[in-house]
């Protein structure tokens, strides 16, 4: 499998497996996909995933009814109310356009793992640590991608790695269960050594549990030199044929200041692909 270069997006195919790390060119979602750079200490913001809608109230618990095939259901017609929404709005179809908000307003209201999530974050916030464990579980039984954030972030001798996905609705194609996801990585050398890396590992699973493991040389087709103190970050994209899904890996490193120095794998810690976000916008 293959990296592929995007200088404009258009449709993908999701069956032919090419899906990994799809090298980006442009997006026009908040600027989310720039050129990679170097970085010499800058603190950058990148906004990202879409915040999640809820109503204002606790409420009882969700029923325990609920299982992870109808959550997976729940969320690609919700996705496909998204997309139908956009499509009636440039259409200038605006009443369409109102009823399908109504219709995603009530969703977003009604829909259990939402509201399970806000639950827990409540929970937690009012120190109800004995109610956040039992919405926990039940997030975990129901829906366990949901309890993986957006964002990850591991350090590996000295070299930390983090991570930020969002999903693109206007690249996505749920009627066909085609999802486009877009994940940006900000690799920091915090060591006194300077670091190249070399290759890139990442294991790819969706909503069915799904996994494929995808190998490349270097990032967007480089093998950067990051020196100490410094960053690197580019983004990427990787299509699922699932509304929800979670990335990891590792790369390939070695130090350069050194003849013979051996390669070391730095982490890629977990992170969510989800169409329904999660409630950080930043790394």
């Amino acid at each position: 499998m293959h990296s592929l270069n995007f200088k404009a997006f258009g449709g993908f195919s999701v069956g032919n497996r090419r899906k990994a790390d799809l090298e980006l060119g442009s997006c026009s979602r908040r600027q989310w996909l720039n050129c990679s750079r170097q970085q010499s200490g800058r603190d950058s913001r990148i906004v990202a995933c879409s915040l999640e809608k809820s109503d204002n109230g606790g409420g009882p618990s969700p029923s325990p009814s609920i299982n992870p095939s109808s959550f997976l259901s729940r969320t690609q017609t919700y996705a496909l109310l998204k997309q139908q929404m956009e499509v009636a709005a440039k259409s200038e179809d605006y009443k369409e356009a109102a009823r399908i908000r109504d219709s995603l307003k009530s969703f977003e209201k009604d829909e259990p793992v939402l509201r399970l999530r806000r639950l827990l974050k409540e929970a937690v916030a009012d120190e109800k640590f004995q109610d956040a464990a039992r919405y926990r579980d039940e997030l975990n039984e129901i829906a366990p991608h949901c309890l993986l954030k957006c964002t990850s972030d591991a350090t590996t001798m000295g070299i930390r790695v983090q991570v930020r996905s969002v999903y693109i609705e206007g690249r996505s194609q749920p009627s066909k269960g085609q999802y486009f996801f877009a994940y940006r990585i900000r690799i920091t050398n915090n060591s006194d050594r300077s670091v190249q890396l070399l290759r890139r590992h990442w294991i790819i699973t969706d909503a069915n549990g799904k996994t494929e493991n995808v190998w490349g040389m270097g990032v967007i087709g480089e093998q950067p030199v990051i020196l100490p103190k410094t960053g690197f970050e580019y983004s990427s994209a990787c299509p699922l044929s699932t509304p929800n899904g979670r990335m990891e890996g590792d790369f390939e490193m070695k130090h350069i200041d050194r003849v013979g120095s051996r390669t070391f794998n730095v982490a890629i810690a977990p992170f969510s692909l989800s169409i329904l976000g999660d409630d950080t916008d930043t790394f």
